[in-house]
């Protein structure tokens, strides 16, 4: 089951990354095409803007989960790394207690956000429920509740997983 439940994980930390690595891509394409249509063919596109902050949106709460079980949020690695052992301990337990409350609020709170604005559109896209461009909240929030989960019962990923292929390797 562990090892099954590890495998999904991985899977989904791959997904995260190829969508947010995706979106990052389509945003970097979108705005330079705006403002070249703007300011060179002076005939501006009404939707560049909106299109690319709507994939900000899915970037940074799909993007977020993986960053999580990357280890990669920077203050809180920081700080982990700068006390003794036992305390460390305490603190990991602290830094899950806090992501779980806000997996949970993600959830709650962005599914109910999606459910109030499923009826509003996008006046660039009418035919996009707002609700739907919200849904990367909860779902960035349930993602990053089965890393948690992934932590505890599993502890953090091991050596080989793919997301520490991209480390820097030893000079010597």
């Amino acid at each position: 089951m562990s090892d099954a439940y590890r495998r999904l994980m991985r899977g989904l930390y791959i997904g995260c990354i190829v969508l947010s690595g995706l979106g990052m891509v389509a945003i970097t394409l979108i705005i330079p095409a705006g403002v070249f249509m703007r300011y060179v063919m002076n005939d501006p596109l009404q939707w560049p803007e909106p299109a690319s902050v709507i994939m900000m949106v899915a970037f940074s709460f799909i993007g977020g989960a993986a960053v999580f079980r990357a280890n990669q949020q920077i203050a809180v690695e920081a700080l982990m790394r700068a006390v003794n052992a036992p305390s460390r301990v305490a603190m990991q337990w602290g830094v899950h207690a806090c992501m779980l409350a806000v997996a949970a609020f993600m959830i709650v709170y962005g599914a109910h956000l999606c459910w109030v604005t499923k009826g509003n559109t996008i006046a660039e896209f009418p035919s996009l429920s707002v609700g739907v461009v919200y849904m990367p909240i909860p779902l960035g929030g349930l993602l990053t509740l089965l890393f948690i989960i992934e932590k505890i019962w599993l502890g953090e990923p091991p050596k080989d997983d793919v997301m520490y292929s991209d480390a820097p390797a030893d000079l010597e």
